[in-house]
């Protein structure tokens, strides 16, 4: 009788896939709740400590550490020394190990979880059983993803269970068990306050695009394969999202995410937004970031951080647009989309969790730092001027700081009335940044007089204030820090302009 040792945290898919082998004729092995789950199924099991010997110890942490198991597994089919060894020991062979982890990533992923918490779901026995099954894969099947079940199965029943595909399954689990081992390495390097000495990546190819930045260039999309971020982007109409719209895409999140409990949406041309906007319904939202800079909104993404209904989707009908995004869509709004052959229109929840890192590839290697994350923490700021904000100023520069993070640096944005109103960024002067902010909204017909200015960096010189001052700018936010900050607080005092400054800088290169 063949057998079979399955322990899983991911029960999906397991009580039939035990049930096809013992349908089969496969004896099968198992621990804990994977034990009762098949068993409560009517599939009959065999109790891993009658296989060992040994009862479960320490609340379930050793329990398949134990030769009768790793000896069943390592042990080499054609090599008679082995099968010498077995017999002599009283060992069977185990012929099929499935196998998923503790939910690790999952659970450091909650806020509020402690160390302890964390330290518990670090599987120990399951990656041993998964490696020593792995490396023995021409006498051992391994299983590490629920996905492949019916093919092992297929494969099982039909007798083609190949080389090719031992070999492709055992692959599956040095790469998953890599990744495990990166995620925890992370987690206590973050307990730590440090970057760590060397980063594992183990990256999922999900899908081929068609090229590049360019035509000339290859490109794929890769995951992390965590279930987390663009893993749980789906598609509902369209044309297949190209290397630059992943791009957009990315630069979307990254603008929206400030907003969670206000009605926002972000109109991203090139990574960085050209519209930005509250509003009490997500229609509101959407015509007041258009309004922004409708020139530029032609042929961009557009991202909310609400589900969108028909109204929504009617309101977008006459702006060509390469990607809606948004958490979720009601109604009808997915027909009307769909009125426009080419508009891709995506659902994705709100990046939570993660990778902890953003990487940059540059020639011969990575530069690595913690991901950015707007915090809209107040109590550094402090206003630097004899003015102080007005209440209306102070809810327009709140908006004005949060919408300048997504920005490309040199960044700087105009605000009124939780909408962006001109929008520079990218330039190689922050003075340039402001005069192309204020040129942008006035040759859209927006009233700069009143407005406030956000900046992502500090003013190293005067001269962003006196252009600023020009436009009619009467509250600015920054975060202060350069040599020349009395100079710069002196010009805006000398406008009566009112300034804030943060205490912390939000480049976006």
């Amino acid at each position: 009788m063949r057998r079979a040792l399955i322990s899983v945290s991911d029960k999906s898919g397991v009580v039939e896939f035990a049930k096809e082998l013992s349908g089969m004729g496969w004896e099968i092995i198992s621990t804990g709740g994977t034990a009762r789950a098949v068993s409560d199924a009517g599939i009959p099991v065999t109790p891993v400590d009658q296989v060992t010997g040994f009862p479960e110890i320490l609340d379930g942490r050793v329990k398949t550490l134990h030769p009768a198991i790793h000896g069943a597994l390592l042990a080499r089919r054609e090599v008679k020394t082995h099968t010498d060894t077995l017999a002599e020991h009283g060992i069977e062979p185990i012929d099929l190990v499935a196998v998923n982890l503790y939910p690790f990533r999952e659970t450091v992923s909650r806020p509020g979880v402690t160390l302890e918490e964390a330290m518990e779901q670090i599987d120990i026995g399951g990656p041993s059983m998964l490696r020593s099954a792995a490396k023995n894969h021409p006498d051992v099947l391994v299983v590490v993803d629920p996905a492949d079940y019916t093919r092992v199965i297929e494969g099982l029943k039909t007798d083609t269970v190949s080389s090719g595909l031992r070999k492709q399954l055992a692959a599956k689990v040095f790469q998953h068990t890599s990744s495990y081992d990166a995620a925890i390495a992370d987690y206590l390097t973050e307990e730590l306050e440090s970057l760590p000495k060397s980063l594992v990546l183990n990256l999922e190819r999900v899908q081929a695009l068609r090229y590049g930045e360019n035509p000339a260039q290859r490109a794929a999309l890769y995951t992390y394969g965590d279930g987390t971020g663009i893993a749980n982007m789906i598609q509902h109409h369209g044309k297949e999202l190209s290397f630059n719209n992943l791009l957009d895409v990315e630069g979307a999140l990254l603008s929206i995410a400030p907003w969670k409990d206000e009605t926002a949406c972000v109109v991203i041309k090139h990574t960085t937004p050209c519209g930005i906007a509250l509003g009490d319904t997500t229609v509101e939202a959407f015509v007041r970031a258009r309004a922004t800079d409708p020139t530029s909104a032609f042929g961009s993404v557009v991202a909310f951080n609400k589900v969108i209904g028909e109204q929504t989707a009617e309101a977008m009908s006459d702006l060509f647009v390469e990607v809606v995004l948004a958490p979720g869509f009601d109604g009808r709004a997915i027909a009307v989309f769909a009125r426009k052959k080419n508009i891709r229109v995506v659902e994705l929840p709100a990046a939570e969790g993660g990778q902890s890192y953003d990487l940059r590839s540059i020639h011969g290697g990575v530069l690595a730092q913690d991901r950015f994350q707007y915090s809209s923490d107040e109590s550094e700021w402090s206003v630097a001027t004899t003015r102080q904000p007005t209440d209306r100023e102070w809810s327009d520069l709140r908006f004005a700081w949060a919408a300048v993070a997504g920005v490309k640096s040199n960044a700087i944005l105009l605000a009124r009335d939780n909408a962006a109103i001109g929008i520079g960024a990218g330039q190689m002067s922050r003075v340039d940044s402001s005069f192309l902010a204020a040129h942008k909204a006035r040759s859209e017909g927006h009233e700069t007089k009143g407005c406030v200015l956000a900046s992502d960096a500090f003013f190293p010189f005067a001269d962003g204030i006196d252009e600023a001052a020009t436009a009619g700018v009467q509250a600015i936010i920054q975060p202060g820090g350069s040599v020349r900050d009395a100079e710069v607080v002196e010009a805006a005092n000398n406008h009566g302009i009112a300034m804030v400054m943060t205490g912390s800088r939000q480049f976006r290169h």
